[in-house]
């Protein structure tokens, strides 16, 4: 198979990579082939990121509409070595599960599968989660299910706070830089830590899309 990504060159501390994402960069699950995407007849496509930004993934579902469970998944992404890797993992742990547990996937999930990503490849996982709710969002629009539509500005990063990812977005734009930034203006994470990880994947995935990655 031919590989359109390449591996990160740096080496040194913060950029250790588990035998896991290895693993997952060799040896991709479920990747396809752009010359055998015609002949996919997929249930939903998802498609997020921008060439842009550095990364672009696209995720094809199949779905036993009898079980409401994801029978096959299918994925191609342009970028690093981490998106690969974290897309490769996400479409192993969404294939064969309920729809309603794969909108659960969280990038902490596809992060601690891996063993863990450098912090500055966080948002490549926040890019599959991205991915995989744009093509099951696509199912649920040609099957008419719209009640079931997962809107992005209405995802819930911080149940006490109620944080949204689309918060997170918008301080962002309007200057927000850190994580004391965000905490500054939503208090999100004070009270409740755990999401802390996600919320600073949000962070730099914003950062780098609209100021650039050495922003």
């Amino acid at each position: 198979m031919k590989k359109n990504y390449d591996v990160e060159s740096k080496t040194g501390s913060g950029w250790f990579y588990s035998k896991i994402v290895k693993d997952h960069f060799l040896r991709p699950r479920n990747f396809l082939d752009k010359n055998k995407e015609k002949n996919y007849k997929a249930d939903g496509v998802g498609y997020v990121g921008s060439p842009s930004c550095g990364d672009v993934m696209c995720m094809w579902i199949k779905v036993d509409k009898k079980k409401d469970i994801i029978k096959d998944v299918k994925w191609r992404t342009f970028g690093c070595g981490s998106a690969l890797s974290s897309t490769s993992m996400l479409s192993v742990m969404a294939k064969g599960i309920k729809i309603d547990n794969a909108l659960k996937i969280t990038p902490n999930d596809i992060i601690k599968k891996l063993g863990g990503l450098p912090a500055r490849k966080y948002h490549c996982s926040v890019l599959g989660d991205k991915a995989l709710r744009s093509a099951i969002n696509d199912y649920f629009k040609r099957t008419r299910q719209l009640n079931r539509i997962v809107e992005e500005s209405a995802r819930v990063i911080d149940p006490i706070t109620k944080t949204t990812d689309k918060d997170i977005e918008n301080a962002v734009k309007e200057g927000a830089k850190t994580l004391n930034d965000l905490q500054k203006r939503y208090k999100v994470g004070i009270g409740n830590p755990i999401v802390i990880p996600e919320v600073e994947q949000l962070l730099r995935f914003y950062r780098e899309k609209y100021y650039g990655k050495d922003n």
